[in-house]
């Protein structure tokens, strides 16, 4: 790589990363009022405005052609632009839900915010990667943020557990990411996704797919794909609620984006469909099986998000853009889904202790008695089983047609068999809501007198915006669908651009 022209070029190269720098700088900004001002109460606003105004830059970033910056390392444009919203997105929610939680945890610190933020630029670098290198970079800053934000809380048991096995965990996945990337390295010459995929005019090595699949399972271990997925319920349970709700959703549409463009430029789709169709299946069948057995909702939603993971594989192994194109769809309704169900846990939590030890019939009643949480969660409860007019409807429709394309009936019988199945644990959210009497709980899960007055007006109005958001997608779609499909038109020029 030729460096003599760096300076010259980083001035230019610099639009291309604003979401980027405007976030890292806000990050900045936090710590050094923190240092000075602890817990001032201007942090979650500094952090909630850098997101939006990086999200609104990116809004005029989404229809400008496919490029690269810093020396062909980060993507920039139509793809890059769509996951930095929604991981920007999901990073802003965050933020406006965060304060009235963690003050009533005791643990609204202004470091909260900075992590939340330089977790969100690991992210995006990780997202809009074109290399290797890059890759990883993003990977780490993503991950030692989300380790620290596992463990906040720091007196309670179940959250240094929660963050002790994701950091151990996560430490493993790092060396099997590492030397899959170094086999892949020495077999090609190269670091960059799109050189990979000429490396082997006449079929790439045993050592290449070894380090492949090295990679995988490092790609496996972030988006909760099985075997790779211990972690998480143990992780979700323990960490505070708003926060999982965060780790849940932008750390996996990241993980997701950044495994489409390696696919998609570096490996070639008959060699691997099988593969992660495999993967597909065992992912979605543990999620929805272990998922039945949970009276826990957090540890429910926790196994709900493995099945889902498993149905995003099955738009990847189709190997198609359309299949590219209905995972980012489905990303941008998971996330929403994930998000408001996360929300409305994390304004009935009354345990103290992130919801780790509150079951699902502690909640009995509260539809009545909070009708716009008990609608919302109704809403997003529907649309992650796939019931129409609902977003989720919609989504897995985008995920399933291209495997139908590809030839892979047999897996989306299977992945609407799980939906189907998985009808069984959402529905009894709402059963428990509307239809169980508080009366029939355990006086151990008797909920306290007060424990729901005075929610946050803010936190209740972004809920209610998701739930009203998933409504729209699933009628009024073709629009963002148009956008996911548009970002691969220049597929062709994209794949050899260096």
């Amino acid at each position: 790589m030729d460096l003599s022209g760096y300076f010259s070029t980083m001035w230019a190269d610099l639009p291309a990363i604003f979401s980027m720098l405007i976030v890292g700088l806000a990050g900045l900004v936090i710590v050094l009022v923190e240092a000075f001002r602890n817990k001032h109460r201007s942090i979650p606003y500094i952090a909630g405005g850098a997101l939006a105004l990086g999200m609104l830059w990116e809004v005029f970033q989404l229809g400008t052609p496919s490029e690269t910056a810093f020396f062909d390392q980060i993507r920039t444009g139509g793809y890059a632009a769509y996951i930095n919203l929604l991981v920007l997105g999901a990073g802003l929610f965050t933020v406006i839900l965060s304060p009235p939680y963690l003050r009533r945890m005791g643990r609204n610190y202004g470091e909260v915010y900075a992590l939340l933020l330089f977790c969100t630029v690991g992210m995006i670098m990780l997202a809009t990667s074109n290399t290797l290198i890059s890759i990883f970079v993003g990977l780490e800053t993503m991950s030692v943020c989300l380790y620290i934000l596992a463990g906040l809380l720091r007196d309670d048991a179940g959250g240094i557990e929660s963050a002790f096995k994701y950091f151990l965990l996560g430490a493993f996945s790092t060396g099997f990411f590492l030397y899959g990337m170094a086999l892949m390295y020495g077999t090609t010459g190269t670091m960059y996704l799109p050189e990979m995929a000429g490396a082997f005019p006449d079929g790439a090595t045993p050592l290449f797919w070894t380090g492949v699949g090295l990679l995988l399972v490092g790609f496996g271990f972030k988006v909760s794909a099985a075997p790779f997925h211990m972690w998480t319920p143990d992780v979700y349970q323990g960490s505070p609620t708003t926060l999982t709700g965060y780790m849940s959703t932008a750390s996996k549409a990241a993980a997701f984006a950044s495994l489409i463009l390696v696919l998609f430029f570096a490996l070639p789709p008959e060699q691997w469909s099988l593969v992660l169709a495999v993967l597909a299946l065992i992912t979605m069948a543990v999620g929805n099986i272990m998922a039945l057995r949970q009276n826990n909702v957090k540890r429910m939603l926790a196994y709900s998000s493995i099945a889902h993971a498993g149905y995003i594989f099955v738009a990847l192994a189709s190997g198609t853009t359309a299949g590219y194109s209905g995972a980012l769809f489905y990303l941008l309704v998971y996330t929403i889904m994930n998000l408001g169900a996360f929300g409305v846990l994390a304004l009935l939590e009354w345990d103290g202790k992130a919801g780790r030890e509150q079951t699902l019939d502690s909640l009995a009643g509260v539809g009545l008695k909070r009708p716009v949480l008990g609608a919302s969660m109704a809403v997003f409860m529907f649309s992650l089983i796939g019931f129409p007019p609902f977003g989720g409807f919609i989504g897995k429709y985008f995920i399933f047609a291209p495997a139908v394309s590809a030839g892979l009936t047999w897996l989306v019988i299977i992945g609407l068999l799980f939906s189907a199945l998985s009808g069984y644990y959402y529905l009894r959210v709402i059963y428990v809501f509307y239809m169980q009497s508080a009366d029939e709980v355990e006086a151990a899960q008797q909920v306290p007198a007060g424990a729901f007055s005075n929610l946050p007006a803010a936190s209740t109005a972004a809920i209610a915006a998701c739930a009203v958001l998933l409504l729209v997608l699933g009628i009024a779609f073709t629009g963002v669908a148009g956008v996911t499909e548009s970002l691969f038109v220049q597929a062709e020029a994209m794949a050899t651009t260096p």
